[in-house]
């Protein structure tokens, strides 16, 4: 078996293949990877999770391919997090939140991913029909994973 990604090697990664794109509020797409991550750490998250969280939209972005993931030197953990909460086109929510339920480790590494999106700071720079549209998708994704609002 080949050695596997560093944490910070798997960081330079996620940041490169997403250089140059913004979120929602124009902010550094890396800033929203850090913010995931540091969630996951924060709720008691292994390493597996926190490279997960840094690659946790790569393949659904396109920053990386399906390939790229299936090929790089990471856990065989850390690989199934990232396909269970990368979306797939078309895909019902409900079959969505039931891929991440059925893969251990995903649902804390979506859960920081929500936290992250749903945050009324962030959310505060977009105008009032893409917060409500935003906050009202975010909310019913938790419903659909069982996380209550105080784990926020």
């Amino acid at each position: 078996m080949t050695d596997e990604l560093t944490l910070a090697e798997v960081e330079a990664l996620a940041r490169a293949a997403h250089e140059g794109q913004t979120d929602k509020a124009g902010r550094p797409y890396a800033e929203h990877l850090r913010a995931v991550a540091e969630g996951v750490r924060a709720r008691g998250g292994d390493d597996e999770q926190i490279a997960a969280a840094w690659l946790h939209d790569a393949v659904e972005d396109d920053a990386l391919s399906a390939r790229w993931l299936d090929e790089a030197a990471l856990s065989r953990r850390t690989k199934d997090i990232v396909r269970a909460v990368t979306k797939r086109a078309g895909e019902p929510p409900e079959a969505y939140a039931g891929r991440i339920l059925a893969t251990p480790g995903a649902l804390l590494v979506k859960e920081a991913d929500l936290a992250h999106n749903a945050d009324p700071v962030r959310l505060a720079v977009l105008d009032e029909a893409t917060r409500t549209r935003l906050t009202e998708k975010y909310a019913g994704m938790r419903a659909l994973l069982g996380l209550s609002r105080g784990s926020v």
